[in-house]
């Protein structure tokens, strides 16, 4: 495999990926959007920011099977001829104090995508709060019908 740089290798795949899911409006204004769903894009959104293919560095917040967080972390340089080995799973089932710790030491406190820092918090907070409705710990947020009086 031959080592290209990042923004090289995004303008070779942003128009064009197995993972891109492209979805056309039906009027001018709303316009087509595209999204991804690869491994590494915080936000499933096709950018370059988000791009867990073309960045040498990609995080990302993924749930395993029995629906634990797990953070996503590749690696820049030691294995990046080796897909396989270049990826580090932590598992972040841990309360949500904690395992916002693991995000922060991790990313920021190791300059490793600081810009990255919101989304991954907030992609964690998504998964946190999917998986306390699930477990029956919180209620589900009741939908507003109608008007409503107050």
């Amino acid at each position: 495999m031959v080592a290209i740089p990042d923004q090289l290798c995004w303008e070779l795949i942003k128009g064009n990926h197995a993972f891109l899911k492209k979805k056309n409006g039906h009027s001018k204004r709303s316009g087509k959007v595209s999204f991804s769903t690869e491994p590494g894009n915080l936000t499933s959104l096709n950018m370059f920011k988000y791009s867990g293919l073309a960045n040498s560095k990609a995080v990302d917040v993924l749930i395993d099977d029995e629906n634990r967080a797990q953070l996503y972390t590749k690696t820049a340089s030691k294995c990046a001829t080796q897909p396989k080995k270049s990826k580090v799973v932590s598992n972040i089932n841990k309360d949500f104090r904690r395992a916002e710790s693991v995000i922060m030491k991790k990313t920021v406190d190791n300059f490793y995508r600081r810009d990255l820092k919101a989304a991954a918090l907030g992609k964690y907070t998504k998964v946190y709060q999917a998986n306390r409705r699930a477990k029956g710990i919180t209620k589900p947020v009741p939908t507003k019908k109608g008007r409503g009086t107050n």
